[in-house]
């Protein structure tokens, strides 16, 4: 457990960690050098196409467009930009009013002679709404510049794709996630341990934002960051029951295993379909062969289809278990005849 230093000052206590440590400039963004490096070409430039930024939620595809604003205009960087999210003004009157309004106008400043457009989520803009945007794209494209920041790329209408240069942001690796909290942890002063770390990366699967929300919220709950306070504050402090629940079936006992099932169901409130989920992380860490993996990850889905259209939990579950009990104990016979 590493403990916190006295006397560190925490900053602005106002602010969320996401918000309070959110990257100003391009290099100070984790892990995306090759992103980095071309959008600082666009800076050096002072020439910026219109961006299209894919990738999954947390992936820093916002503060990288913030990021680039600010290089861009430095402090008028709030002047000459306009962040909105579409998923909210996502109809065509939001783009022939608020974006056609501020795309026509001049620029602050002598620097750069456009203004930049963020419109987040824009994969949530209905196709006409997108149509016009591709008109208003076009025709002042002298005086802004656009970065549509979209989940899926496939919700953006080719015509607007067309005209894009495409950055595609991916999923942080957990090494990278555990880093970044040690990071803000040792600035917040919040004591923490690898294992605490290590659970938020696990639990974040490459959201990087979720991860430093999950942290903050552990260090607000408990003081600390560790797997017991994680997974209390994520309402998922039954997952060290499912692994103790996977490893007597593992060691032979299934009516202890499925003893603990029927506690986790009975007892926790989590649904057969948590379960099953948190069944199917562990099933990697599982001393079975590759083969039986794949059965068990198969029958896994088979179980969470059924319990999506009302299957008994409790049946299905211990159904799950079985056939990871039948694995090992098949493992262990081969060993033994061998």
């Amino acid at each position: 457990m590493e403990t916190p230093v006295s006397g560190l000052s925490s900053g602005s206590d106002q602010l969320l960690w996401a918000e309070k440590y959110r990257p100003r400039r391009l290099r100070d963004i984790a892990d995306l050098e090759l992103i980095v490096r071309r959008l600082e070409s666009f800076v050096e430039k002072k020439n910026v196409p219109n961006l299209l930024f894919v990738g999954p939620p947390g992936t820093a595809k916002t503060s990288a467009a913030l990021c680039l604003a600010y290089e861009l205009f430095g402090e008028r960087a709030a002047e000459n930009t306009l962040e909105l999210n579409a998923s909210d003004e996502r109809g065509i009157q939001t783009v022939r009013e608020i974006i056609k309004d501020f795309a026509r106008s001049r620029s602050v400043g002598e620097a750069v002679p456009f203004k930049l457009l963020i419109l987040d989520e824009c994969d949530n803009m209905t196709n006409d709404a997108q149509q016009a945007l591709r008109r208003t794209m076009e025709k002042y494209a002298s005086t802004c510049r656009f970065i549509l920041i979209a989940n899926f790329q496939g919700g953006i209408i080719e015509p607007i794709q067309s005209r894009c240069a495409v950055f595609r942001f991916s999923p942080f690796p957990d090494e990278v996630v555990v880093e970044q909290v040690r990071r803000l942890a040792r600035m917040e002063n919040v004591s923490f341990d690898e294992e605490g770390l290590k659970e938020v990366a696990r639990q974040a699967e490459g959201d990087m934002r979720k991860a430093i929300n999950i942290a903050e919220a552990a260090a607000a709950a408990s003081g600390e960051i560790t797997a017991t306070t994680v997974n209390e504050v994520t309402g998922r402090s039954y997952a060290a029951e499912v692994e103790k629940m996977l490893k007597a079936e593992l060691e032979g006992d299934h009516e202890g295993a499925a003893k603990i099932l029927r506690q986790v169901l009975a007892q926790t409130g989590y649904s057969g379909r948590d379960v099953v989920r948190e069944v199917h992380r562990r099933l990697g860490s599982l001393e079975i062969s590759e083969k039986d993996k794949l059965r068990l990850i198969e029958a896994a889905a088979e179980a969470d289809y059924r319990l999506s259209l009302g299957a008994d939990p409790e049946i299905q579950l211990e159904g799950l278990l079985a056939r990871a009990g039948l694995a090992s104990r098949e493992r262990g016979a081969k060993k033994g005849g061998a």
